[in-house]
């Protein structure tokens, strides 16, 4: 039985641009992560809003919007992000 792996694996995501996206952002602490953000965005607009909390508390997730201009845009924003040194993971 074909996935849906299966059927996306050599699908390019096509999206209209400029458009919201979402990131999710993972850390260790709250603030460390916003700072992160602050970071990699500067003064660019974007939201920030609280996610989950691991149940052991020892990471946090926030959920990130803004608006990206086009692929080389979403994907340079990412992999800021995930370079970060206070950043755990970006999804």
């Amino acid at each position: 039985m074909e996935t849906l792996n299966d059927k996306l694996q050599d699908k390019k995501l096509e999206l209209e641009y400029p458009c919201n996206w979402c990131y999710k952002v993972i850390a260790s602490e709250r603030e460390a992560l916003q700072k992160a953000i602050k970071d990699v965005l500067d003064e660019r607009e974007h939201k920030l809003a609280d996610s989950n909390t691991s149940k052991t508390g020892k990471y946090v997730s926030m959920n990130l919007d803004m608006l990206v201009y086009n692929d080389d845009d979403r994907q340079f924003i990412f992999d800021a992000l995930k370079k970060h040194q206070d950043i755990k993971m970006v999804l």
